[in-house]
């Protein structure tokens, strides 16, 4: 007995390592014609259905791909007549090449016939949807009333496509640092330390157990009111740099994907409180020149989006938008030459003569020292260089801790990458190393809470090495590579000061 048990455990496991889903759409309909018809059952939602006197047609999507699977329905029995928009199904029938223009195949049904599973066609409403109240409805929908509707607004076409898109440019992100020899890491959430600066992060606090089991009333020290979980403030992450850096020092190349938050009250289509952040380190970068790092992204960049831009998700998200903006996002990607380099200095004397041409032309009077608004940014990108631009060497300043000092002593070995439409994608510096200079600026910076940073000068102390590294925001990302203009839309769930639905 024992050993038919075992013989039987090892035909599941061999059934389990060969086993695969059914097909989705966009498998069925990239998979070639096949010469003789083949019946396949195919799951999805019904986008729409159109019914004739003898036969009905329905489009039928599952998700996988911007077009969807057209179903022919021959008669019209129980079966077609209990179909609506938003209806869940499962559809049985032979996969044709499709006579009609616009689609290669088609599924056709009999349902005349019998539904049940074994009659070999059959059609089944897995989940039904009343299309009085659907919230999806066909006609246009605003994107106000879209993000109310935060849990459906992915069976829209212009969401979904735009969650398509995230996953290819993931999936290109993937396939780019794993050739040039990194190692993908997995950073904390929860953290001690602003790696930014800005006091912007989000306090975690545990709330009270009040679950009899778990409350010991005896003993006040207990109560989540008096002490911190982890002994010390916990926030959630706003960027993952400091960490990586940690891991670089072991592991020389390490990049990461992750969540990121920040506290910023802004109600602009630029910023979110949750977002997701693409950052990269990595030690012995060359030269150690801040170029080096600005050509690391572009040719990051010019991987990742070409082809992208000019997918089929990327066709979607397009429609109704300037088409020269695309136009010039894929010759940016495309083409051989390097991006434009200019310095903050070089930057910012050429806003000052512009708004000396053009009095009033900016609402922020540009000047050395002064950040660089969005107006400034956009008007260079947009007006000076038409094309991306890395704005290099910013007044120290200006920027964080650890950015490696220039020996003019006054800026700073650091990039934003600013492109049109858009404003800053990336930013990245050269880090500092030399463990006497970043001591001082730590103390200037943190003054009493210095101590919680000692870990950081360990690096340098113990084996520091030259390296550098970067961040992007990957929903402007997927604006720019989208021509998204709101990041509220490229996200699925967005979130932002005032407003956290689901």
């Amino acid at each position: 007995m024992l050993l038919k048990r075992f013989a039987s455990s090892l035909q599941c496991s061999a059934k389990a390592g060969t086993f695969r889903l059914p097909p989705t759409i966009k498998q069925l309909l990239a998979a070639p014609v096949q010469p003789e018809e083949q019946l396949v059952t195919v799951s999805g939602w019904i986008k729409s259905i159109r019914r004739q006197k003898n036969v009905s047609f329905a489009v039928l999507t599952d998700g996988s791909s911007t077009q969807g699977l057209q179903a022919v329905f021959l008669g019209n029995g129980e079966g077609v007549k209990a179909l609506t928009n938003g209806a869940a199904v499962q559809l049985t029938g032979k996969l044709v090449r499709s006579p009609g223009a616009g689609q290669e195949k088609e599924l056709v049904i009999d349902s005349k016939r019998s539904i049940d599973v074994n009659a070999g066609e059959q059609i089944r409403i897995l989940g039904t949807c009343d299309p009085e109240v659907y919230p999806i409805q066909k006609q246009a929908l605003s994107t106000e009333y879209l993000r109310d509707h935060s849990h459906l607004r992915a069976r829209t076409d212009a969401i979904a496509a735009m969650v398509r898109l995230r996953d290819t440019l993931k999936k290109n992100i993937s396939t780019f640092f794993d050739e040039q020899g990194f190692i993908y890491s997995h950073t904390p959430i929860l953290t001690g330390n602003d790696a930014e600066g800005a006091g912007e992060a989000f306090r975690v606090a545990q709330l009270p157990n009040t679950h009899p089991a778990a409350t010991n009333s005896s003993d006040p020290s207990s109560s989540a009111d008096n002490v911190e979980f982890f002994s010390r403030p916990a926030h959630l992450t706003v960027s993952h740099q400091l960490h990586l850096e940690a891991l670089a020092t072991s592991l020389s190349r390490v990049y990461t994907l992750s969540p990121c938050f920040r506290a910023e009250p802004s109600q602009t289509g630029r910023h979110l409180a949750e977002f997701w952040m693409l950052e990269a380190e990595w030690a012995f970068g060359g030269s150690g020149r801040v170029f080096d790092t600005c050509d690391f992204v572009e040719a990051c960049l010019k991987s990742v989006v070409r082809g992208a831009v000019d997918g089929v998700d990327a066709d979607v998200l397009w429609k109704g938008v300037d088409e020269a903006r695309r136009s010039a996002v894929a010759d940016a990607v495309g083409r051989g030459e390097g991006w434009m380099r200019m310095t903050y200095t070089d930057a910012g004397q050429a806003l000052e003569e512009h708004q000396r041409n053009a009095p009033g032309a900016f609402q922020y009077e540009p000047g050395w020292g002064q950040a660089l608004q969005s107006e400034h940014e956009r008007w260079i990108a947009e007006t000076l260089v038409k094309g991306p631009v890395f704005i290099t060497d910013y007044p120290k300043s200006l920027k964080p801790f650890y950015m490696r000092e220039n020996e003019d002593g006054k800026t700073v070995g650091c990039f934003d990458l600013i492109v049109p439409h858009m404003g800053e994608l990336v930013g990245g510096s050269v880090r500092e190393e030399r463990a006497d200079v970043l001591d001082g600026k730590m103390r200037e910076n943190f003054g009493d809470g210095l101590s919680a940073y000692q870990w950081y000068l360990d690096l340098r102390r113990y084996g520091g090495a030259p390296h550098m590294g970067f961040g992007m925001g990957f929903e402007r990302l997927v604006g720019w590579v989208g021509g998204i203009d709101n990041v509220r839309e490229s996200i699925p769930f967005p979130r932002w000061a005032g407003r956290m639905l689901l």
